[in-house]
């Protein structure tokens, strides 16, 4: 949710409609530049067709878009990444493995289903 973050988003759509979302998309995590160069040089790095690219940047549709999932990230009380929610219920920040199977064995356990051995934690 940082000021660099929309753009990217939407150069992942961009690089999705050419087929090249995951790789785009770590490439993105693993360079960590999201200036707008450095996404056009991650799409060339790529093989993605720079004009569809650089025109899909511009895209009002794909913008809306992306402004709409920030709303409702906003809307749902995510300030930032990573955010998760599991059942509704809200987790922030990067948390350990046991944060997560305590908050899904509980959600499990209210709908009346197993939890896997391997994911109890005390």
């Amino acid at each position: 949710m940082h000021k660099d973050a929309p753009l990217a988003h939407v150069a992942s759509l961009a690089a999705h409609e050419q087929g090249k979302f995951w790789e785009y998309h770590d490439v993105l995590f693993e360079k960590k530049k999201l200036k707008r160069d450095n996404l056009l040089d991650y799409a060339k790095e790529l093989g993605l067709d720079m004009a569809k690219f650089e025109a899909a940047l511009l895209d009002d549709t794909k913008i809306k878009a992306v402004n709409a999932d920030v709303s409702e990230a906003r809307g749902m009380g995510a300030t930032g990444t990573p955010a998760f929610f599991v059942n509704g219920r809200f987790l922030s920040g990067a948390k350990p493995f046991e944060d997560f199977a305590k908050l899904i064995n509980a959600e499990l356990t209210k709908a009346g289903l197993p939890v896997p051995p391997e994911a109890v934690v005390q």
